[in-house]
């Protein structure tokens, strides 16, 4: 039995991540790959959706920049032939701050001859941009008329 390709791509994501080495996660990037990750586009321009591999790179590039990779936790994981579904808890740093973030993510992506061809990522986002801007959002009061 081979090993599945979501094992390849996430560890060549964080090598790229951490690291900067990025010839591997290249290399596993159909050159139509589509990509997007769900989110608070207008706090992080990096989110939302890419087309092709230049631009997949681009977004991963700017997650290095941006990002260093404590740990993550698989929590769930679902494994197709060419498919991957799982629901992660990552622990972030920060590089422009050194303050850390933790958030949950749902991912799904889809694989052809060991290349990723699509990737959806579906972020917590409320708890990300409390983390963000470094306090409580605080939301009214949701009562209902009965």
């Amino acid at each position: 039995m081979t090993e599945h390709s979501l094992w390849r791509f996430s560890r060549a994501l964080h090598r790229a991540i951490n690291d900067r080495h990025f010839e591997d996660i290249e290399a596993l990037i159909d050159e139509d790959v589509e990509w997007a990750i769900y989110g608070p586009i207008d706090m992080f321009p990096f989110l939302g959706a890419r087309q092709g591999k230049r631009a997949v790179l681009d977004v991963i590039r700017q997650l290095a920049d941006n990002f260093r990779v404590r740990r993550f936790e698989r929590e769930s994981i679902m494994l197709g032939v060419d498919s991957a579904s799982s629901m992660l808890r990552y622990s972030l740093t920060a590089l422009d701050s050194d303050k850390p973030i933790s958030l949950r993510v749902a991912q799904f992506a889809q694989f052809r001859a060991d290349r990723l061809i699509n990737m959806r990522v579906l972020v917590d986002t409320f708890d990300l941009v409390e983390q963000a801007l470094g306090r409580a959002i605080h939301l009214p009061k949701m009562t209902s008329v009965g």
